[in-house]
């Protein structure tokens, strides 16, 4: 099979495999772990003082949330309601027991706290630091931090999440890692844009193209988030990293919108739907041509390499500077697809509602010159 179609089941194999095993395995999914995460990570308040904790080899157990509303945990302990610093949690934490912080991280409630959760609650935990904290986060809604003094690691809780933060060196190879995978993915990603537009411009695409490009769109799309997820736990750490990102990813995620709603075969909201539907796809699933041709809604004994189809016009006239998306929107909804819109005049176009004489001859001269482009 042409290997700018659909991709193989070789195709970046091991990448693949290694996307596979952590999108699968990555707990950092959930929204409010991953808000959790985000308070902990370099360049905060909080992490300064963690790391001044783990680098002095102490043990700390850190709860943050409303301090009254956590008071029926407390036995003893010291309240102190002092204006939070780094440098105060560190020599809060020298004490045996949990360290209370309000919701905003601004103030330093209880000191020295010994807390009591539910002893009933399950926890897979061994160390009685760790047992706590899973038990608190499970009864309430605080994020409870978990310092280990002999592994020198960092614990979170959240709900019934437990997550370990993996040290920053290893975070940004692994980042480093993805955003080579993602740079191979897009490299071929545009080739296949590339194609497609020309194919467009032709009258000449076959479903298969679309499936081909459907599946790398998506592809990165997933590489892309893996990095996003990486540059929340990186912190400031990861600034050069979501750079990068951002100048790789581009227009991809309206290039990809555009392209399901240009050959989604009802359209509307049902190719939206398909989207939402595409991101839940497994990676097996992704791969098999049968499921990006069920989202699209056509039927299963469609021959993708024999089925000509042609698209709304929403990718090309997305590539045209200056057409908001409400005018591009109406002249698609106007016009019986891309060819229609290609052969319509001055005149025609002008019928659209919101396109003036000006932004008519705009349209025309701008496809016109990117058909050139293109084709030549």
């Amino acid at each position: 099979m042409n290997d700018e179609k659909l991709m193989s089941p070789e195709d970046d194999l091991p990448a693949r495999l290694r996307l596979m095993r952590s999108a699968a395995k990555d707990p950092r999914r959930n929204p409010r772990l991953l808000d959790s995460i985000a308070r902990v990570a370099p360049g905060t308040r909080l992490r300064e003082g963690i790391e001044d904790i783990i680098r002095s080899h102490e043990g700390a157990l850190i709860v943050i949330g409303e301090p009254q509303a956590l008071s029926f945990l407390y036995s003893g302990g010291i309240p102190l309601d002092l204006q939070f610093s780094p440098q105060l949690l560190y020599e809060l934490a020298k004490m045996d027991g949990a360290v209370v912080v309000n919701e905003s991280v601004s103030r330093l409630a209880y000191a020295n706290v010994q807390l009591m959760p539910d002893p009933t609650i399950l926890s897979s935990e061994t160390g009685t630091r760790h047992r706590t904290a899973e038990r608190v986060a499970k009864q309430t809604t605080a994020l409870v931090i978990a310092i280990s003094q002999e592994r020198e690691t960092l614990t979170l809780f959240v709900e019934s999440y437990r997550y370990l933060l993996d040290r920053i060196p290893d975070v940004l190879a692994r980042a480093n890692q993805a955003l080579a995978t993602l740079e191979a993915y897009q490299r071929r990603l545009d080739q296949q844009l590339a194609r497609l537009t020309a194919l467009e411009l032709r009258g000449s695409v076959m479903l298969e193209d679309v499936l081909g490009v459907v599946q790398r769109a998506e592809m990165s799309t997933r590489v892309a988030f893996e990095i996003e997820r990486d540059c929340v736990e990186l912190g400031s750490d990861g600034r050069l990293i979501k750079l990068q990102l951002e100048e790789l990813i581009g227009e991809l995620p309206n290039e990809k919108r555009a392209l399901v709603h240009d050959y989604h075969s009802v359209g509307g909201a049902e190719a939206e739907e398909a989207l939402e539907r595409l991101s839940r796809l497994s990676f097996a699933e992704l791969l098999e041509p049968e499921f990006p041709l069920q989202l699209l809604a056509y039927p299963r004994n469609i021959v993708p390499l024999d089925h000509r189809v042609e698209p709304r016009g929403y990718r090309v006239l997305s590539h045209l500077a200056r057409l908001p998306t409400g005018a591009a929107h109406r002249i698609v909804t106007a016009f019986s697809g891309l060819d229609a819109i290609l052969e319509a005049s001055n005149e025609e176009l002008q019928k659209v509602d919101g396109i003036g004489r000006n932004r008519a001859r705009d349209i025309r001269e701008a496809l016109r010159r990117l058909k050139e482009l293109e084709l030549n």
